[in-house]
């Protein structure tokens, strides 16, 4: 299936491309997650866990396909979590207070991260709270930068995107302290104007950066604003260019009617200085150990349709692990695995999710 109508015909940008007879068969746990062992390779012996949960840019679609990424052509073992309704079992990112399966991060090597305004319960949060303390690494997707949001009262105020309490070192909430930034904006025109990456000023050298050529990074979801400089040690890596639309909007098209060739760039401000959409930083959270983060306001489930997308990722969970130094001159492998549809971004109501009845066994396929 080629997701990019005419005249947008680009054979990299067909989604549906790839089966792998390696990809280990998933395992479920009360059919509210689901594991993709790994196998032999770089990644053999590394526990991933992928933590979905957002109303709009599809993380129940992306992280499963990342996953599959990971396990088949790399060997990592992934577990990917979503948002479950209790009572149904059905996977709804409306429901914003239900991640199960956390407790996998007690033995996890890395976590993913790709939710949005989520107030989960206290026993959830605890697992999340001490794998930071560990200062094992975390990875950011698009909305991670807004992860959380908790009422004044809540213990886990300081989560919260844009927390302004007591707690000095949390300003900003779980996004600006971890990750680099919190949620500030929509830089480009969301669903107008379409996002180029190209690698930022200084990190041409970078590991994460090896294998990416001029053009391969594409996103029909807009570039994020964020302050700048970023705070700390955090280098940008990529910079997200701000491309003028060729095709007209078509709200039944995934990309919007947006297509990988789309330009020039917008003029103006909007790409001087262009914001960076992924970058690297240092944490410590109060009572924790250092760790590494890695931030990607890309990376929607339609975004990993581009072939630089998925590897700028792929290429930041080896640099997130200290595993940069086996990342291929050429890059990471990311062929996609399995039948990947992904669905336009935007939110759903409850009632529709409740007719759609996802389940996570459903990313066995």
């Amino acid at each position: 299936m080629n997701l990019i109508p005419e005249p947008c015909h680009m054979s990299i940008w067909i989604a549906s491309v790839l089966f792998s007879s390696a990809l280990v068969p998933c395992g479920f746990s009360d059919d509210q997650w689901i594991v993709y062992e790994g196998g032999s390779g770089p990644g053999s012996g590394k526990q991933v866990v992928l933590i979905s949960g957002d109303e709009e840019y599809r993380s129940e679609e992306a992280l499963p396909q990342l996953a599959k990424i990971l396990a088949t052509h790399h060997s990592f073992t992934c577990t990917v979590l979503f948002a479950v309704d209790p009572d149904s079992g059905i996977i709804n990112p409306v429901n914003q207070n239900n991640i199960p399966g956390l407790e996998v991060l007690e033995t996890a090597d890395l976590a993913i991260i790709f939710t949005r305004f989520r107030g989960l319960p206290d026993d959830q949060m605890q697992q999340f709270d001490d794998y930071l303390k560990s200062g094992r690494p975390v990875l950011g997707l698009r909305t991670a930068t807004h992860a959380f949001m908790f009422g004044e009262e809540n213990p886990w105020a300081h989560y919260g995107n844009g927390y302004a309490g007591e707690q000095k070192a949390w300003q900003g909430g779980f996004g600006r302290l971890v990750l680099g930034e919190k949620w500030i904006s929509h830089h480009g025109a969301h669903k107008q104007e379409s996002t180029r990456g190209v690698v930022a000023a200084g990190a041409a050298r970078h590991p994460i950066t090896r294998g990416i050529r001029a053009g391969d990074i594409w996103g029909p979801t807009d570039v994020y604003g964020v302050r700048l400089p970023l705070p700390g040690d955090s280098q940008p890596i990529i910079a997200g260019q701000v491309m003028t639309r060729k095709g007209d909007f078509d709200a039944n098209d995934p990309f919007y009617g947006m297509c990988p060739d789309d330009g020039p760039p917008v003029e103006g401000e909007k790409n001087d200085p262009m914001m960076p959409i992924v970058w690297t930083k240092t944490y410590q959270v109060p009572g924790g150990q250092p760790g590494r983060a890695l931030a990607s306001t890309i990376g929607a489930s339609v975004d990993l349709v581009a072939e630089g997308t998925r590897r700028v990722l792929v290429n930041g969970v080896y640099w997130c692990l200290g595993m940069e130094e086996q990342i291929p001159e050429q890059g990471t492998e990311v062929a996609l695995v399995g039948t990947y549809e992904p669905t336009k971004y935007g939110s759903h109501p409850d009632e529709y999710w409740k007719q759609r009845q996802m389940r996570p066994a459903e990313h066995q396929r």
